[in-house]
């Protein structure tokens, strides 16, 4: 039987999970976060805790978690073979996706959650509470166990930053029938080889960056420019074709994309298109099987051998 605090607690998953996958760019060790600051909930009433407040209670485990994790994350992080993407959260399109992602909705993009890489653990953490979530100085404060005037010059500071970087979270694409309207021609493009057509709808400064972690394969110079990454794309889709990996339309952390299966069903990428004013200016592609296993079983197509 479930107690009434167990349902509560449940209730802020959503929450907890935004939270945690802010702060860590991974949909699986938010998850682990959440289920740790879920456990520690229930010791700490065992123990005889008054917990008073379990909002409060479990954003907080949350995001001090969140920042310890980081501390040690960016140590293995400078260590990263290529391009570092975020795990990618997909919503396919047509149907409403996981409750845990509800929260995201369009704040949490790859390229805002790559901007936040350049943010300490703390300041990833204020500057995220406060502009994303919403939360008051002295919520944040609380909740990172720093002083009120702290967190003020904190987010200050950090916010003088992502502004210097032109991306926010608010930083949405068109409205959302244009986004998939326009992600749909140009994979359609791609699939039919239409060279021309991709030229139309790329922007001339369009950048593709993909992340592999080394362990599969990738292009080594990432191209830029129209005609590099339209040239890219029809030969990309047409070896596609040959082993037969197939495409589903998605939406990729709020953004128009795409995700990739072979022909045994298993995810092979992950594709997120960032739009400006009604063309595509980045393409974003996530191939580094540890980043898509939480969409299911992970395709062996393109793996590099690993040494022994």
């Amino acid at each position: 039987m479930t107690m009434p605090d167990e349902t509560v607690a449940a209730g802020y998953r959503p929450l907890l999970f935004s939270i945690a996958y802010g702060m860590t760019g991974s949909a699986g060790d938010a998850e682990d976060i959440v289920q740790d600051a879920m456990l520690g909930l229930v010791k700490a009433r065992r123990a005889g805790t008054v917990v008073e407040n379990v909002k409060a209670y479990l954003t907080t485990t949350v995001t001090r978690l969140g920042i310890n994790h980081l501390g040690s994350a960016r140590v293995r992080r400078e260590t990263y073979v290529g391009a570092w993407l975020p795990e990618p959260i997909v919503v396919p399109v047509g149907e409403p996706g996981p409750a845990e992602h509800v929260e995201l909705a369009d704040s949490l993009s790859m390229a805002f959650l790559v901007m936040l890489e350049s943010l300490s653990p703390v300041e990833r953490a204020v500057f995220m509470l406060r502009e994303v979530f919403g939360y008051g100085y002295p919520e944040v404060a609380g909740l990172v166990g720093k002083s009120e005037a702290n967190c003020r010059q904190i987010f200050a500071r950090s916010r003088q930053r992502v502004t210097a970087s032109g991306v926010t979270p608010h930083s949405a694409p068109a409205r959302q029938a244009e986004a998939a309207e326009l992600a749909d021609r140009f994979f359609a493009a791609a699939a039919g080889g239409d060279i021309e057509a991709l030229l139309g709808l790329l922007a001339p400064d369009v950048v593709m960056i993909g992340d592999s972690g080394g362990k599969a394969q990738a292009v080594t110079t990432p191209p830029a420019g129209r005609l590099q990454v339209a040239r890219l794309f029809a030969g990309l889709f047409r070896r596609f074709e040959k082993v037969g990996v197939t495409m589903r339309l998605a939406w990729v952390n709020g953004r128009p994309g795409a995700v990739f299966h072979d022909p045994q069903n298993r995810v092979s990428a992950v594709m997120s298109l960032e739009l400006a004013d009604g063309v595509i200016q980045t393409v974003r592609s996530v191939v580094n099987p540890d980043k898509l296993g939480h969409l299911g079983p992970v395709s062996d197509i393109g793996l590099k051998p690993q040494k022994t």
